[in-house]
C-alpha cells in the first residue's frame, strides 16, 4: 500500500517507556503500565491487553458535579499496552505537574493523566455568585496531565506588576500562587446600552503563567460539556 496517508507523518511511532506523549497534534498516545486515567469517551484506539472501567467520583464529587456542573467524568485504564486519546480534533499537549505545584485547569480542557496525580474540584477564589459558578479542577502531585484545546493555546506571563485579565469562557487554567477575582470592565451606563459583551473578566494577579484558548464556549458547547 503507497499515498502520503502511509508516510511517517502519519505513522504511530513505536513506545520508547511508559507514560504520556503527544503521538501528533490532535492526539495523546499513553504507554499503560499499570494504571492511568482518562476522559471517558476519549480512547479512539488500543493495543495491547488493556481493560477500561468507569471511575467512580465518590459522593463528594457527584454532589459536586450535580451543584456546579464541574466535573471530570473519568475511566480507569489498566493493563500493558498502548491507547490513544483525542476529543473532536482538538490540538493536545502536555503539562508535566512536579511536586509541590499544582494546575488549576478547566474540566472540560482535560483528556487523560497519570495515575500519580490528584485533583478535587474547587470554587474560583473571588468569582462569587455573580461568576456564573466558576469551578475548575486542581491538580496536585507529580506526572503528566494531557490536555486540549480548540485552536492553540496562547501561555501569558502574570507578575505582580501585570496582572492578567480572561474571558472566563477562554480560560483553560494556570499555575499555583495566582490569585483570582472577577473584574468588571464594563460601565453600569454601557450595560444598560446594550453592553459590549465583554462585561467580566476573571484577573489573575502574582506570579505564575495562565493559559487561554483562542474560543470562546457557545451556549450549544456548553451543554456538549
Amino acid at each position: 500500500m503507497k499515498g502520503d496517508l502511509f508516510s511517517s507523518q502519519h505513522m504511530a511511532q513505536a513506545s520508547v517507556e511508559p507514560g504520556l506523549t503527544v503521538e501528533n497534534a490532535k492526539c495523546l498516545k499513553y504507554t499503560v503500565n499499570g494504571e492511568m486515567l482518562a476522559r471517558q469517551g476519549a480512547m479512539v484506539a488500543y493495543r495491547g491487553n488493556l481493560k477500561f472501567e468507569r471511575k467512580g467520583q465518590g459522593v463528594g464529587g457527584m454532589l459536586k458535579r450535580a451543584v456546579t456542573g464541574e466535573g471530570l467524568p473519568l475511566m480507569a485504564v489498566r493493563g500493558q499496552g498502548e491507547a490513544w486519546f483525542a476529543h473532536e480534533a482538538q490540538n493536545c499537549f502536555v503539562v508535566e505537574v512536579e511536586a509541590g505545584d499544582e494546575f488549576t485547569v478547566n474540566g472540560r480542557n482535560v483528556l487523560c493523566f497519570d495515575a500519580s496525580l490528584s485533583y478535587e474540584i474547587k470554587t474560583v477564589k473571588g468569582s462569587g455568585i455573580a461568576g456564573g459558578g466558576l469551578f475548575n479542577s486542581v491538580f496536585t502531585g507529580q506526572g503528566s496531565l494531557g490536555l486540549v484545546c480548540e485552536g492553540n493555546p496562547l501561555v501569558i506571563p502574570v507578575s505582580p506588576q501585570q496582572p492578567v485579565y480572561v474571558d472566563t469562557d477562554a480560560v483553560v487554567g494556570w499555575t499555583a500562587r495566582l490569585q483570582t477575582s472577577l473584574h468588571r470592565s464594563q460601565s453600569i451606563g454601557s450595560m444598560l446600552r446594550g453592553g459590549s459583551g465583554e462585561a467580566v473578566q476573571l484577573m489573575l494577579q502574582g506570579e505564575g503563567f495562565v493559559v487561554v484558548r483562542p474560543s470562546e464556549v457557545t451556549p450549544q458547547k456548553a451543554q456538549q460539556h
